[in-house]
């Protein structure tokens, strides 16, 4: 555990004037039509398709409607923890890779108030026209550039950047493709790259199966594990996280969801050029609270450790009190 003062989170939900922005497009929209291409859409990515399902400016915004605020709250709550493990990163251009409707854009912006420029790639049409449509009017991003292509094509045209983020891309694509993809990523990150993934096994594997080549190229881990050695989780386990946010009522309906929330699960790793000064540990499940003891179990830079935090501590129970499932344990 490390003792530090932790910045302040941004929200996991839509900014007011993306909420608006895609308000504004549900004007004569069927919601009966855009469930059902929303449905669509998403079992064709559960079955390991990509974004050319994804074919018309209706299927689109159904797409957004019913995935970018759970892709926005995950980008933004892996963002947060990189700035829990490095509060004074202030990056000024950003590099959105696989950039869909603009999802981790939008929630960059939000991070970092030092972003002066946005560059956007992918190959999707209908996507590009809707993320550009849904920042026309916003004063945050009007640094953005959107260009359309295969993400290996159109990287090998693109500035090195501050911030490299791709996320939900790499499971996209095959797995001989994402080595090239990789080094490419890392090619064009002057300082900081994250690559979020679904919070599943499959995507976990992902994960580490890149941390592992970058780090064998130079890289070395910001988040969220507190070192940059071999992952000491053992199957059936994986790390992931789970990340809460509300539904808005159009979200609900896109989705045909009773509950007012959803917990999207993430996997993340953001891997930097420079050795990390603050090595935080990370708090890998909800922690069990009772009147005796907080118990939580811990990544830390010698391993797992499941850390008890007796009541009689009153000033360190108080705080493991406050732990949250992916918080690094800041005392």
């Amino acid at each position: 555990m490390t003792r530090g003062r932790r910045p302040p989170m941004s929200s996991p939900n839509l900014p007011a004037e993306l909420r608006a922005a895609l308000e504004a497009k549900l004007q004569g929209l069927s919601r009966t039509d855009a469930a059902a291409r929303a449905a669509l859409i998403s079992r064709t990515y559960r079955d390991g398709g990509n974004s050319g399902a994804i074919a018309s400016t209706a299927d689109a915004l159904a797409y957004a409607l019913a995935r970018m605020p759970a892709t926005y709250a995950a980008v933004t709550a892996s963002l947060n923890a990189l700035g829990d493990t490095r509060p004074h990163f202030a990056p000024k251009n950003l590099l959105d890779v696989g950039a869909g409707p603009g999802t981790a854009s939008w929630a960059a912006a939000e991070v970092f108030a030092s972003l002066q420029s946005f560059t956007l790639l992918d190959a999707n049409g209908p996507l590009r026209a809707l993320a550009l449509d849904l920042c026309r009017d916003s004063a945050r991003l009007k640094g953005m550039t959107y260009h359309r292509g295969e993400a290996r094509t159109v990287l090998a045209d693109a500035e090195p950047v501050d911030l490299v983020v791709a996320s939900y891309l790499i499971g996209e694509i095959g797995e001989a493709e994402r080595r090239t993809l990789a080094e490419l990523l890392w090619s064009k990150t002057r300082d900081t790259l994250l690559i979020v993934e679904p919070g599943t096994p499959s995507g976990y594997a992902r994960i580490i199966t890149l941390r592992q080549q970058l780090i064998s190229s130079g890289a070395h881990v910001a988040a969220p594990c507190p070192h940059d050695g071999t992952c000491p989780l053992a199957a059936p386990d994986w790390c992931h996280f789970t990340q809460r946010l509300p539904r808005l009522r159009a979200h609900m309906q896109i989705k045909q969801a009773e509950l007012p929330f959803e917990d999207e699960k993430f996997s993340y790793v953001a891997l930097t050029r420079r050795p990390v000064e603050r090595r935080l540990a990370r708090v890998l499940a909800q922690p069990v609270v009772s009147k005796v003891e907080v118990s939580a179990k811990l990544c830390t830079a010698d391993g797992l450790s499941v850390t008890k935090v007796p009541h009689r501590d009153k000033t360190a129970y108080a705080r493991a009190r406050r732990w949250r499932w992916g918080d690094a344990a800041i005392d």
